[in-house]
């Protein structure tokens, strides 16, 4: 049995089957770990949608961005944007299924006897691992209850920017969502850089990776992410990303957990 952590696949179906055989997946004996982002931006976000949903107890999945967004526009509060890919989603015959099915998905994935930990983006440097787990809780006790259209409601934007336990309710449950779904530079101060996209500005001594800030709490564990394609496949301070940018042209990675070991769409690696 082996245990395979996927970054963000976006709707490439075809490049998931292709990675799939490249480590000779047996869903009967191994289990796959996908970082968020299943949907959008590539062509077959349904299938993809299925595929995992249809894995059950072998796989595992956390929510990105994507899927939020998806659901938003299911409930109706939102309208799609011009490069979203996923409306054949919502005109699937078993789409209520499958919105069903992702509302209930996590945040974060803990596993103790892997010693890793799942999550699509990142982590504020105030919030250690249980901290985390408590937070984000709080968003899926909401998602999965009847007041969810509110919550999407109030989802979108990038304020507040830092960490308070005095946030109130939606200004609260917007900064969580936004650092398990979009964070990727933060400050020594826990300051959030939301509007960045690109690859780690050295020459910004402000913001750094939210793995590198220095005293971060959840430092010391090993923690697998992804909704960055600019820094691409990397290990820093046991923080592991696995976004290659497969649909932006790149490639489609995964982790073997128990040794480590990388594989590629286009390549296999130990």
């Amino acid at each position: 049995m082996a245990t395979y952590a996927i970054g963000d696949i976006q709707g490439c179906f075809d490049e998931l089957c292709t990675l799939l055989e490249r480590f000779h997946f047996d869903p009967q004996r191994d289990r796959l770990w996908f970082a968020g982002d299943l949907v959008n931006r590539g062509p077959q976000s349904t299938d993809t949608l299925r595929f995992v949903k249809e894995l059950g107890s072998a796989a595992v999945t956390v929510l990105g961005n994507h899927e939020l967004h998806l659901l938003a526009i299911a409930a109706g509060v939102t309208e799609p944007r011009p490069l979203d890919t996923f409306l054949d989603v919502l005109e699937a015959p078993d789409a209520d299924h499958l919105l069903h099915w992702l509302r209930h998905q996590p945040l974060i994935h803990c596993d103790a006897r892997q010693g890793f930990t799942l999550l699509h983006a990142g982590l504020p440097p105030q919030w250690d691992l249980a901290t985390a787990r408590a937070r984000a809780a709080e968003v899926e006790g909401v998602l999965r209850g009847p007041d969810h259209e509110s919550f999407f409601r109030h989802m979108y934007g990038n304020g507040p920017n830092r960490w308070s336990p005095d946030l109130d309710k939606w200004a609260r449950l917007r900064f969580i969502t936004n650092c398990f779904t979009r964070l990727r530079l933060c400050s020594t101060e826990g300051e959030l850089a939301l509007e960045h996209k690109g690859a780690p500005d050295r020459k910004n001594q402000r913001f750094m990776p939210w793995f590198e800030v220095p005293g971060r709490k959840s430092a010391g564990n090993k923690i697998l992410f992804g909704h960055w394609s600019t820094l691409g496949r990397h290990v820093s301070n046991q923080a592991y990303c696995l976004d290659s940018g497969c649909v932006w042209g790149g490639k489609l990675s995964a982790l073997r957990l128990e040794d480590e070991s990388w594989f590629d769409t286009d390549c296999e690696g130990a």
